[in-house]
C-alpha cells in the first residue's frame, strides 16, 4: 500500500487502493440516490405530468448533497487510514443501515423545505396533515442525521485508537482529532433537533428546522480555527 501520496492538508493517504468496505459503502451510496430520483417509478406521459416530475429536482438536488457530505466523508476516512478491520467494516456497515433508513425522511424534509421557500410552487408531492406532525418529521429525520454523524465520528475514533499502528505523524494527529470535533459538532446540532422536535413547546413547530442555521455559522468557524492552528503547527516543525 502506497504511503507516499498525500492530501491537501498533507496527511498521507495510507488507502490508495479501494478496499472491499469501501466498495461496498460506494455501491450502498449508490442505491440510495437511486431511491431519490425524481419519478423513478413512473415516466410522464403527459406535460403536466412533466412539470410535476420536475418539481422535484430542486429537493433531489438538495437531497443528493447531504448524501454526499456522508459518502465524501467516509472517502476521506477510507484514503486517509485504509483500515479494514472487523470494527471498520461494522462501522462502515452500520453507516450503510443508516443511510438506506434515512433516505426517505431526507427527501421528505426537503420535499417540505422547498414547498415553504417557494410558497408551495416546488411540493414535489409533499405535504403537512397537521403543523404538530412538524416535530415528529423533525425528529426523525434529525435522528438519522445525527447517526449517521456518529457513525463517521466512530471511524475516526478507531483511527485515532490505531494511531500507533497506523504511524500518524503529528499533523495527522491533529487532523484525526479536528475531523472527530467536526463531526462532533454536526452530530450535535443533529441531536438538538431532534430534541427540540420531540420536546419544543407548543406552536413552535419550526424551531428544530432553524437549529440547523447554526451550522453556516459554527463550521466555517471551527474550520477557521483549525486552519490556522494546523497553520501555526506547521510553521514550527
Amino acid at each position: 500500500m502506497r504511503q507516499d501520496e498525500s492530501d491537501r492538508l498533507g496527511f498521507r493517504l495510507r488507502g490508495n487502493e479501494m478496499t472491499r468496505t469501501e466498495t461496498f459503502t460506494d455501491a450502498a451510496f449508490a442505491f440510495a440516490l437511486t431511491l431519490l430520483v425524481v419519478s423513478i417509478d413512473h415516466i410522464p406521459a403527459s406535460y403536466d405530468e412533466l412539470v410535476a416530475a420536475m418539481q422535484g429536482i430542486p429537493a433531489f438536488g438538495l437531497s443528493c448533497a447531504l448524501l454526499f457530505l456522508f459518502w465524501h466523508g467516509h472517502w476521506n476516512w477510507s484514503r486517509r487510514y485504509g483500515l479494514e478491520d472487523f470494527p471498520s467494516m461494522m462501522l462502515s456497515f452500520v453507516l450503510v443501515f443508516a443511510v438506506l433508513c434515512y433516505v426517505y425522511p431526507m427527501r421528505y424534509v426537503t420535499s417540505i423545505f422547498t414547498a415553504w421557500i417557494t410558497g408551495g410552487r416546488l411540493s414535489a408531492g409533499a405535504r403537512i396533515d397537521e403543523l404538530g406532525d412538524l416535530y415528529g418529521i423533525f425528529a426523525i429525520y434529525s435522528l438519522g442525521f445525527a447517526a449517521m454523524c456518529l457513525v463517521i465520528l466512530a471511524l475516526y475514533l478507531r483511527a485515532w485508537l490505531q494511531r500507533e499502528a497506523l504511524e500518524l505523524n503529528v499533523t495527522e494527529r491533529f487532523i484525526t482529532r479536528a475531523e472527530m470535533g467536526s463531526w462532533s459538532i454536526l452530530a450535535s446540532v443533529g441531536l438538538l433537533a431532534a430534541l427540540m422536535g420531540m420536546f419544543a413547546p407548543h406552536r413552535m413547530w419550526t424551531v428544530p428546522g432553524w437549529v440547523y442555521l447554526l451550522l453556516p455559522i459554527v463550521m466555517p468557524l471551527y474550520g477557521t480555527i483549525v486552519g490556522r492552528r494546523l497553520a501555526r503547527m506547521k510553521a514550527t516543525l
